[in-house]
């Protein structure tokens, strides 16, 4: 069995056919997702989705690209969505520099729900892209633990969150033939520390790139983990899906 770590399902580009794609889990033994919401009303279709779907978690949370948008009274709604029964992280939270956005407003949104995070006793999702030593910082200093979410850092910085209690999630990149990075934290951090996502609707992977990604492609990402790797893609699936058990929870 696969556990989708982190699926859009909630997105517009996927939630109307959520039923098909759902079929096409099952057909490929993806039994269990975590929906991530962004903002707050893609939070409230994640939580709306796990009441739905057994096979669906919940995160809830205002991401570093979304914190334009931020307002007290909409991290109060979030605050409360946190507490529902099948919210299992808080997230996707963090710090993304690769735009011209205000770092101080991201640093305020990411802190403000580290607090949320601490008070309820979750997990986080981190979303950190070109920001690795502020978000690193910024975590050591909450003593949170969770998710680094698609990661596409080094192996050596990634060995700097597993020691925080953080595991590495990998998505489509780690198939792109050019992207080394994430070959090398596959091949490198412990498969007892890591994850399988696909982040759809993006970044769908190979063979199927250039396509609308969607949750069933989880399977490409443990296959590709499992060649660099040396090893069958059952202990892959198998220690994948118990890590995700573990850090959410379930």
């Amino acid at each position: 069995m696969y556990f989708n770590t982190h699926t859009h399902l909630n997105s517009d580009d996927l939630y109307e056919e959520r039923e098909q794609l759902i079929k096409n889990c099952f057909e490929k033994n993806v039994t269990e997702m975590t929906v991530v919401g962004y903002d707050l009303a893609s939070s409230k279709r994640a939580v709306a989705l796990a009441h739905e779907y057994e096979c669906i978690h919940a995160t809830v949370g205002i991401s570093p690209n979304d914190c334009e948008d931020y307002s007290e009274e909409a991290f109060k709604e979030i605050a409360v969505l946190a507490r529902d029964e099948e919210v299992v992280a808080i997230g996707e939270i963090g710090l993304d520099y690769y735009y011209d956005t205000d770092k101080k407003l991201q640093k305020r949104v990411f802190n403000k729900h580290l607090e949320l995070a601490k008070e309820l006793d979750l997990p986080i999702v981190i979303h950190c892209r070109d920001a690795y030593e502020d978000c690193y910082n910024m975590l050591k200093e909450s003593g949170c633990k969770g998710i680094m979410h698609c990661y596409s850092g080094s192996d050596q910085m990634a060995m700097r969150f597993v020691q925080l209690g953080f595991y590495i999630s990998l998505a489509g990149p780690v198939t792109f033939k050019n992207a080394k990075m994430p070959k090398l934290v596959a091949k490198n951090v412990p498969l007892d520390k890591l994850l399988i996502e696909t982040d759809d609707p993006y970044m769908a992977p190979v063979p199927l790139r250039g396509t609308r990604n969607e949750p069933a492609n989880v399977v490409y990402i443990a296959e590709k983990i499992a060649e660099l790797k040396e090893c069958s893609i059952e202990e892959v699936e198998r220690q994948t899906f118990d890590n995700a058990k573990d850090i959410f929870h379930i």
